[in-house]
């Protein structure tokens, strides 16, 4: 495993990587508004010219299987992981848990927060079993879907 970090040139390819990573949870949540399915490449690229924000390739071996998203402030203030995503031939190879050992390790393992739909009960899992805790926050985006909130430490 290992993070490569991308930049604005790499802008097109992450769109489109993160465009078919989504579009099974778009089409099941039809969550228009929120789903990184739908985001456009426009934002992604505002995203990427962010100081603060840190996209990393996830790469298994050889093989590019994914990306993430880091947004790191360097202030104190909670880092947040939005989005993690897994292409679909690569999920369930615990892939996604060792990302989030690779960032931890090079933005430091505690003050982190995150956020997922309350429906993909795999996600609620996986984020409890890497220590994050529910806020208590919970946010109805529509008759489908809603968005719990993560932090850790």
């Amino acid at each position: 495993m290992k993070l490569v970090r991308a930049n604005i040139s790499d802008c097109e390819k992450i769109w489109n990587m993160q465009i078919k990573a989504f579009e099974d949870l778009l089409e099941k949540y039809q969550d228009y508004e929120t789903s990184p399915g739908n985001e456009t490449k426009e934002r992604i690229e505002a995203k990427l010219l962010q100081d603060f924000t840190y996209f990393y390739y996830i790469y298994d071996d050889d093989s590019l299987v994914g990306a993430i998203r880091v947004v790191d402030k360097k202030d104190g203030s909670r880092k947040r992981v939005s989005p993690i995503f897994i292409m679909k031939e690569f999920r369930n190879k615990g892939l996604a848990q060792r990302a989030f050992g690779e960032i931890e390790r090079i933005h430091g393992n505690d003050n982190w927060q995150l956020d997922t739909s309350l429906q993909e009960k795999g996600n609620c899992h996986l984020y409890e079993k890497l220590g994050y805790v529910k806020t208590g926050m919970v946010e109805k985006i529509n008759d489908r879907m809603d968005i719990v909130y993560y932090e850790k430490n």
